[in-house]
């Protein structure tokens, strides 16, 4: 007996691993964009407190790096990231500010996340 066909593939294919994935960005005006990339920059600086190191493990340019965070905090209106330079505390960090807008970022991501899962097995049942 032949399989069902359902949409693409027959009832009887598995597709391991298949799964939607979101690419989301939140624009300032027409031209800055935070997206994964650049909230995973945010996160590492906060995380490390170094634009370098944080560069560095996410295999960035610190020159494009540094120029949009400049451009970010510009368009954003708000600063983003507080440097520290005196004496032995010297480096960078997220400001309050801009910890709560990084943070409202990766739940509005989850929460995409999770609303892309439901409709996903909505669409393709058999998978």
């Amino acid at each position: 007996m032949p399989a069902k066909t359902v949409g693409l593939c027959t009832a009887s294919e598995s597709r391991p691993g298949l799964h939607p994935q979101l690419r989301v960005s939140l624009m300032f005006g027409d031209s800055v964009k935070l997206g994964e990339g650049r909230a995973e920059l945010l996160s590492a600086i906060d995380r490390l407190g170094s634009l370098k190191a944080a560069v560095e493990q996410l295999g960035m340019s610190y020159r494009n790096a540094w120029g949009y965070l400049k451009e970010l905090e510009a368009a954003a209106d708000f600063p983003f990231i507080d440097r520290r330079r005196s004496g032995r505390t010297r480096g960078i960090r997220l400001t309050p500010e801009g910890k709560e807008f990084l943070a409202r970022y990766w739940k509005f991501n989850r929460r995409l996340d999770a609303v892309a899962a439901r409709e996903f097995a909505a669409a393709f049942p058999q998978l």
